[in-house]
């Protein structure tokens, strides 16, 4: 899975495909046409509340997607110290959501070679015990 650039729509037509509902079901739940949902799986982007009735209707949690993006790709922890300082009426939530996905993505950069566990430690701000227990506890 390629959390750097997620292209919505085609996630949503390859749910729409294992899950096999049928078309009609869509346009009923959706209140849209064919033509409209045709065109939804190749966005690159949706509205939040038109990604929030697929997510329901697929029962799958598609913003979880943008989630473990912003796990992986968001920028270090440090250079948002100022921001983190003021007081936010949002709520807040915690950072360290790690899926099996992101688990097993973060190992395979490891095992390919292609970073190093200190790279992964610094670049992706996961501890370094966190990811020692991982490398144990998911070793093949």
């Amino acid at each position: 899975m390629n959390f750097k650039n997620i292209h919505i729509g085609i996630l949503i037509a390859q749910r729409v495909t294992e899950s096999k509902v049928k078309t009609l079901r869509i346009c009923n739940f959706l209140k849209c046409s064919e033509e409209e949902i045709l065109k939804m799986y190749q966005s690159k982007s949706l509205d939040a509340e038109i990604i929030l009735k697929w997510s329901k209707l697929l029962e799958y949690d598609f913003f979880r997607l943008y989630t473990q993006h912003l796990i992986l790709y968001s920028p270090q922890l440090a250079t948002n110290k100022a921001v983190q300082t003021a007081k936010s009426t949002l709520p807040t939530f915690r950072k360290n959501i790690y899926t099996k996905e992101v688990i097993d993505f973060i190992l395979e950069l490891i095992e390919t070679g292609q970073k190093t566990k200190a790279q992964v430690i610094q670049e992706y701000s996961i501890p370094k015990t966190t990811l020692y227990k991982w490398i144990y506890k998911y070793k093949n």
